[in-house]
């Protein structure tokens, strides 16, 4: 048998297959929970409370019914994704995007300095986002015109997804400020909210240049030989639909497009200002990109009619990535009803009580990313792990700002692979890229990132950073 003429399974069936698992854990895992109290409007575990419950195994209606609980629970993110997809339909009928990828594309070909610096300026943009508002569900539109971009410029899908998506999930690893990671986690673990800021920035510059080595490396090697790609096929069918050959790479915009595009610049302007200091989250930029949608509709001189049908076909497009979002979620709703996440994080943390300080910090960050698996939501891991791992640090040597780092590790990268991340999933369907590719492709890329982060959860107990 030639393993290699073996076809991976799609997406739809590794997430299904994920949620049998889960199912099958509850009935092996015996069920627990710790105590919970309110605190900041967030549900705040409470140490040593741990104590073990009836047991909630999940039988085949469980199972059958998770897809739709999963599309409940994630219906914001999935009525997020229609929209922006029905909002970005109507801006790619204004033309605006082809004429900006073309004048892109001409100073790419023109320039030696826009081929060298066009992925770090790009990615280190996206890290800052990533860095400082917790750029997450405000990749996903960008996806829509890196990707094409991408292809365009000779590279494949995946480049066209990593220089956002990856871009934006160092930063949200190595973060700074990020008010939703660390914010939250530092007041959790009670110390002053975004303190240890020095220590960060250096790590936040580490992540993200290694991060643009390595897209840039892959890149290179792809421009060079596109098939190297190892989605090599599926992007010959996009580069046919984008008729690269038949179209003379030039300047092509207008002033019309110009317009267009300013638009969409102020309305991403509005987003990160409305984050920054409204909080802005699903529901304020999807009304935001619904006006943005319809403006730009008017700006580029499309009928009302166009602009409807523009929203309503980008929409559909959009009704796969949707799906898998939905399925996503319904792994975390049967590891949830069957109350086997508690169990799982407290025979992890046991694990810490007996090793030296930089091995428990080390082991608090893999800890925090075999939890991220199940609870792949920054604030909601740090309410859930973070007052176990504080007070547990105090006992065995680790500062309580060392024990956010690992948190903030173990929740930020891992994020970038796992399945049942919503925006992961929805990130992938949108680029039409499958995810046993996709995960091919980040592996060497998370164990980087891995030894990376033990390497950086060192300095910190040598200088004591508290």
């Amino acid at each position: 048998m030639n393993l290699l003429k073996i076809k991976a399974p799609n997406t739809f069936i590794i997430i299904s297959s994920i949620i049998v698992i889960v199912a099958l854990l509850t009935w092996i895992i015996p069920s627990g929970e710790f105590d919970r109290v309110t605190k900041n409007n967030k549900n705040i575990v409470v140490p040593g409370t741990f104590h073990t419950i009836e047991s909630n195994p999940q039988f085949v209606d469980d199972v059958l019914m998770a897809p739709i609980n999963g599309f409940i629970l994630a219906s914001e993110i999935i009525g997020f994704v229609l929209i922006v997809g029905g909002a970005f339909s109507v801006f790619q009928k204004t033309e605006a995007v082809d004429s900006a990828i073309k004048a892109i594309a001409h100073a790419h070909k023109k320039s030696k300095w826009v081929r060298m610096f066009l992925i770090p300026i790009f990615m280190t943009i996206f890290s800052l986002g990533g860095a400082v508002f917790g750029m997450g569900e405000e990749v996903i539109p960008f996806i829509l015109i890196f990707v094409p971009m991408a292809l365009m410029l000779g590279y494949d899908s995946i480049t066209g997804v990593a220089i956002p998506f990856v871009g934006a999930g160092a930063g949200f690893a190595g973060a700074f400020i990020n008010p939703f990671t660390i914010g939250i986690a530092q007041g959790i673990a009670e110390i002053p909210l975004l303190s240890g800021i020095e220590y960060r920035i250096v790590v936040w510059f580490i992540v993200t240049i290694t991060a643009i080595t390595f897209v840039s490396l892959y890149a290179a090697r792809v421009k060079a030989n596109p098939s190297k790609s190892i989605i090599y096929e599926l992007d010959e069918r996009k580069r046919k639909d984008l008729k690269i050959s038949d179209v003379e790479i030039k300047r092509s915009m207008d002033a019309r497009h110009k317009i267009v595009l300013w638009i969409f610049l102020i309305s991403m302007g509005a987003l990160v200002f409305g984050v920054l200091n409204y909080g802005w989250y699903i529901k304020e930029i999807c009304g935001l990109f619904l006006i943005t949608g319809i403006i730009i509709g008017i700006a580029g001189k499309l009928s009302a009619n166009e602009i409807t049908s523009g929203f309503i076909q980008g929409a559909k497009d959009l009704l796969g990535t949707a799906l898998v979002i939905a399925l996503a979620r319904g792994i975390l709703v049967i590891a949830t009803d069957g109350r086997i996440i508690d169990p799982i994080l407290n025979s992890l943390s046991s694990i810490i009580n007996n090793l030296h300080p930089v091995l428990s910090s080390q082991a608090m960050f893999v800890i925090q990313s075999l939890i991220n698996f199940f609870v792949p939501s920054g604030s909601g891991q740090a309410a859930l792990t973070m007052p176990i791992m504080a007070p547990l640090g105090d006992l065995v040597g680790v500062s309580r700002q060392t024990a956010v780092l690992a948190f903030q590790f173990g929740d930020g990268f891992t994020n970038m692979i796992i399945p049942t991340s919503a925006i992961t999933m929805g990130v992938l369907s949108l680029a039409e890229i499958p995810w046993e590719k996709w995960a091919r492709w980040m592996l060497p890329l998370q164990l980087i990132f891995f030894v990376l982060s033990l390497l950086l959860l060192i300095p910190p107990y040598i200088f004591n950073w508290r």
